[in-house]
Formats: structure tokens, C-alpha cells, sequence
């Protein structure tokens, strides 16, 4: 952790960070552990004679806001009319980086060719054989426009299985009419500020357990340790801390001041200025900030106090980043698309049009983003407020089921300050099980 704090810092100087892309012609294989890497392309990537033209079709996952600004339209009109060697035939769905692993391993085969992920799912993809390493020109532009510990959220067994293109981590935002700088710091003050009765002060969402983690994080509990790989060292959040964090979580979530995920949205209560603050990331950022302009206000995300003491909450910090099917019929263009895809021109474009912070080391040193409050805002999250996010199979395969579970169960009643240490057993019961 203390190396992905240095390097987002000596980055935010530059200001964000990176990815990269690149094609030279190195060769190669295919995926899932193995010592060869997919092929990088290269001049006539199609392995056709000079001046031939191969007919291909390229099956790309996108979230929706790539569609519905029309930068993949662009990116992909752009990236064949650099490569005459293909008459490409796209197909471009909607999938989510967040459902992406989900997607791919249900049919491998009928997934996409080049999709987008959230960090996190890389180990379950790489441990099925479903997504390409990725080796020569790619590899090295990789590792030499993007901070290693940026880079490490791409990587598992010190093999490279994707492009990062933009952080993945969440912060606070708040409604400059409702709360001031001063009650921003802490929880327990942005629930103690007087609103008016029909305005809610904070939104609880856990995120299926991805925001959920940062209570019990901030706290100092862990899960599989503090990297999130020994899984010898177990679960402790069902300790004398966890208990105090889900007691807190209890009330929190049934204070009538707390509006709960699911039964009204963000966006409505925003736009008649009835909420205090929320978390989420910038991929939110052009929605909020067209309902509330310039009362819209970023902040990282607080303290809270659980049980007499003041703990930084800790939100999970990894990448969003572009992968290969393992399977692909047409690995070499893929694979060039991909790269495409993380260059840093199309870095910027993502910027400008969806409010994505760059990872790209020279995008993200653009006066652009350097101005941008957001980019600064994720960079102080990274640093002050964020821990490494676990990235291994069983946690991918246990944690977000189980997690989700927690304040599910807080709103309905099933959780409750009597049962709470039985419930918390279970939880790590679960999570630790053979």
C-alpha cells in the first residue's frame, strides 16, 4: 500500500496517472498462466500478404456511457481506418466492468473479444483461461507509461492481463446548499447537521459490499491480511471491532436521516436539493454535476467513529482496464484494438467526453486534468483514504456475495444489535470455509 501511496503521489505531482498501448510485431500464445503471451500484432497484423484484406468480426463489451457519448463509435471507426489490412464487422454490446467476469465466464466462447473490467474479477478470469496475457510492444508500453502500482492491478503471477485506463475508486459528494467544509469531515458530523425534515442527510449504498468495505477497513480489520493474498490469516471482522462497526452500521441505516439504496435514487433527491452527501466515483460526475452545478461539492471521504475512536474510512482502490478473450478467432486484432483502446489520444478522448481521470501518465499531465477538481480529489482519496483492493479467487468468488448480505440484512431486521456476533460468525464462517 505504502508503494501505490508513494507512486499516486509523486503521479498527482505529474498530476493522475496511466496506461499505455503499443505495437511493434512481437508474437505469441495465449492466456491463463501460460508463459506465452498473446500477440501484440504488429505491421500487417492480420498475417495476410502485403496489400490483402482479411474480412474479421470483433465482438467488443463496453458500459453503457461508452455508447451513449459515442466514443467507441469514434475509437472503433478510427482504429480501422488505421488498419486497411482488416475489413472489421463490430459488434458492440453493453456490459458493465462490474459484470464483465460474470459475463465472460458464463460462455467464454460467446464472449466478447475485447472487453472492459474492473480489476478486481481478473484473478476468477485468469484462473478459467479466459483472458489473454498480454506480452512484447503491449507489455512494455504497459509498464513504462504506468505506475507500478497501478500496473500491479493488472498483473497476477507477474504476468500482464490487461490495459488499466482510469482508476477505480469512489469518494464523497455533497450538496454545497446542505453541508459546509466544516461538516464534511466526519460522519457523525454530516449526520448531526440540521436539515430540513424532508431532507436526508447521507445515502447509505453498499455497492454489493464494495463500499461496504470501507467501514470495516477504516476500522483496521482485514480480510485474508492486510494485502488480501494469505489466506491463512483468516477473517476478523467478526472481533470485538467488527461487532462495534456493525453496531454502528445499524444505526446508521435506520437513522431516519439516512436514505437507503433501492428505495428512492440519488439523482431524485438531488435535483430538489434533499441530500447531504453520498458516495461514488467519476463516472457519476457529468450526472451530478448537471442537476446541482455549481452547488455540487467533492470531497474525500470521512471519519467515522464506531466505538470512541476516529477511524479514516477506507474504500477500495483498483483500475478499470481493457483484456482480450483467451479465445478470441482473431487474436491479433484484438489484441491492436485493445492497445487502441488505452492509447493515450484515446485516454483523452474518454476524458473529455465521460469525466474518466486518465491513467495515462502524459494524459493525465494534461493542463486539462490538471485543473480538474475531481482528478485531484481521487488522487487525496488514493492516498488518504483508500486500501489496496484483495484481489484472489475465493475472495472474488465469496466476498461480494457475502458482504452484500450485511446491510441487506441490517435493513430488513435480520441483523440486529441482539444477534449481531452470531451473524458476524457467519460471515467469516463463510468466508474461510474449506
Amino acid at each position: 500500500m505504502k508503494k501505490l501511496l508513494v507512486a499516486l503521489l509523486v503521479t498527482a505531482m505529474a498530476v493522475t496517472s496511466l496506461a499505455g498501448c503499443g505495437d511493434k510485431g512481437s508474437a505469441g500464445g495465449n492466456s491463463g498462466g501460460s508463459s506465452t503471451p498473446a500477440s501484440t500484432g504488429g505491421e500487417n497484423a492480420g498475417g495476410t500478404p502485403s496489400g490483402e484484406v482479411t474480412d474479421i468480426t470483433l465482438k467488443v463489451w463496453c458500459p453503457q456511457n461508452q455508447v451513449d457519448t459515442g466514443i467507441m463509435e469514434q475509437q472503433q471507426a478510427a482504429f480501422a481506418a488505421e488498419h486497411p489490412e482488416y475489413n472489421i464487422t463490430w459488434v458492440t454490446e453493453i456490459v458493465g466492468e462490474d459484470k464483465c467476469a460474470e459475463n465472460v465466464l458464463r460462455d467464454v466462447g460467446a464472449a466478447a473479444d475485447v472487453f472492459m473490467y474492473a480489476s478486481d474479477q481478473l484473478p476468477q478470469m485468469v484462473e478459467a483461461g479466459a483472458i489473454a496475457r498480454l506480452g512484447g510492444s503491449t507489455e512494455e508500453m504497459v509498464k513504462d507509461t504506468i505506475a507500478e502500482s497501478v500496473v500491479a492491478t493488472a498483473v497476477v503471477d507477474e504476468a500482464l492481463y490487461g490495459i488499466p485506463f482510469t482508476h477505480n475508486t469512489f469518494f464523497m459528494y455533497y450538496d454545497k446548499t446542505i453541508l459546509d467544509e466544516s461538516d464534511i469531515t466526519s460522519l457523525e458530523k454530516i449526520m448531526a447537521k440540521e436539515t430540513a425534515d424532508n431532507v436526508y442527510n447521507f445515502y447509505f449504498e453498499s455497492a454489493g459490499g464494495w463500499k461496504l468495505g470501507c467501514y470495516y477497513y477504516g476500522a483496521g480489520l482485514s480480510i485474508f491480511g492486510p494485502e488480501g493474498s494469505d489466506l491463512s490469516a483468516g477473517v476478523d471482522w467478526n472481533n470485538a471491532t467488527g461487532v462495534a462497526v456493525t453496531n454502528y452500521l445499524i444505526d446508521l441505516i435506520n437513522n431516519p436521516k439516512c436514505a437507503y439504496d433501492g428505495e428512492i435514487s440519488v439523482s431524485e433527491l438531488a435535483e430538489d436539493h434533499r441530500i447531504g452527501a453520498w458516495f461514488t466515483g467519476s463516472w457519476d460526475y457529468d450526472l451530478y454535476k448537471g442537476i446541482l452545478g455549481d452547488d455540487l461539492g467533492l470531497a474525500v471521504i470521512p471519519t467515522f467513529n464506531p466505538d470512541g475512536t476516529d477511524y479514516q474510512l477506507l474504500g477500495f482502490y483498483g483500475s478499470k482496464c481493457i483484456g482480450v478473450n483467451a479465445h478470441s478467432q482473431n487474436m491479433a486484432a484484438a489484441v491492436a484494438f485493445a492497445a487502441f483502446l488505452g492509447n493515450e489520444e484515446n485516454q483523452i478522448l474518454r476524458y473529455e467526453l465521460s469525466a474518466q481521470i486518465p491513467a495515462n501518465i502524459a494524459a493525465g499531465s494534461s493542463d486539462a486534468v490538471k485543473a480538474d477538481p475531481m482528478a485531484t480529489v481521487i488522487v487525496n482519496e488514493a492516498n488518504m483514504a483508500s486500501v489496496a483492493q484483495p484481489a484472489n479467487s475465493v475472495f472474488s468468488a465469496r466476498y461480494w456475495t457475502y458482504a452484500n448480505a450485511i446491510p441487506t440484512e441490517i435493513r430488513s431486521g435480520d441483523i440486529t444489535k441482539d444477534n449481531v456476533q452470531a451473524k458476524l460468525d457467519d460471515f467469516v464462517n463463510a468466508m474461510t470455509a474449506e
